[in-house]
């Protein structure tokens, strides 16, 4: 066991963010302001349709609804920190807000690994199985399911995450981030942690690989299942459900594999900074649109909720 007691001379990290001149930081606080707000909103508006709407008050609708209100929770996690590094002048996050960013982003994160295989399962429940499906998928065993989600993916990150607090941190304390990210932080460690290091990255990698394998099982047989559907029209209804969700899974799949299963400190800073803005900030934006565009009940439930606050307003 390490004896750091004296070690900790670091007590809080310099966020780097994007270094650049103080009128760009200004531009880009005003872009990504105006990116969080329409998240909120976008996310926020399927949370309140499918609340509202009892049509959709199904199982796929349930998860998508639990999905957009994880995003909202997930760009919580980094963007208004970032917003205020923007303006700040020293760019500093005490040592336990570090750790504390770290752990609900990587457990926001995971408990989205863990919600996509569960959306494909739906998926291939509600077209390989249609006739056992409202049997099999009740309402309840799909909230217990995403309870699961949840509670699983806020159990992986305690102990790994105990683990580099204990490491000695002596300075220099800059992370070049805007996110406290494990690969920046253990490099700031005085002594290496190879060991550390590597869990973090075997944890990661088994937990992305288990959940995309997953779900490419999944889509797999809805492939074979959708094939054999004789009519063209029950061919594209099948794929359209579908459609919509692979595209969010290659989005994040694709951004978080290129990020967390090549060992952490093999990244450029900048390519680290990109890679994770596009998984944390671009791809919540773009889920509301991906999902609603696509779906005429989505589309209809958003009319309708959009009516309501034109009444209300209006009285």
């Amino acid at each position: 066991a390490l004896n750091v007691s004296g070690a900790n001379t670091v007590t809080e990290f310099i966020l780097l963010s994007f270094p650049c001149s103080r009128e760009v930081q200004l531009l880009l606080f005003v872009l990504f302001s105006v990116s969080y707000m329409l998240t909120l909103m976008g996310n926020g508006a399927i949370v309140v349709a499918v609340r509202l709407d009892h049509r959709l008050h199904t199982p796929m609708y349930i998860l998508l609804a639990n999905f957009s209100f994880l995003e909202i929770c997930y760009i919580n996690t980094t963007v208004p920190n970032m917003l205020h590094n923007f303006l700040s002048e020293t760019k500093t996050i005490s040592f336990t807000a570090c750790f504390l960013q770290f752990y609900f982003f990587f457990s926001m994160g995971t408990t989205e690994t863990f919600l996509l295989p569960l959306m494909a399962f739906d998926r291939y429940l509600a077209i390989c199985h249609p006739l056992h499906y409202p049997t099999i998928m009740s309402s309840r065993l799909c909230m217990n399911l995403v309870a699961l989600c949840w509670v699983a993916a806020f159990l992986c990150y305690p102990v790994p995450i105990y683990f580099i607090t204990q490491l000695p941190f002596c300075g220099p304390n800059t992370i070049d981030h805007f996110v406290c990210d494990p690969g920046p932080i253990l490099a700031l460690s005085c002594i290496p942690a190879p060991g550390i290091e590597l869990s973090c990255s075997i944890l990661n990698s088994l937990i992305i690989f288990i959940a995309f394998f997953f779900i490419l099982a999944s889509y797999t047989l809805v492939l074979r299942a959708v094939l054999r559907v004789p009519s063209a029209a029950g061919r594209r209804k099948a794929f359209s459900t579908c459609g919509s969700h692979l595209v969010v899974v290659s989005l994040f799949y694709g951004t978080v594999m290129a990020m967390y299963i090549s060992p952490t400190s093999g990244n450029a800073a900048g390519i680290q900074k990109i890679v994770t803005l596009f998984y944390s900030s671009v791809t919540p934006l773009v889920n509301p649109l991906i999902y609603s565009l696509r779906n005429k009940d989505m589309k209809a439930a958003l009319r309708k909720f959009q009516m309501c606050t034109k009444v209300n307003r209006s009285e």
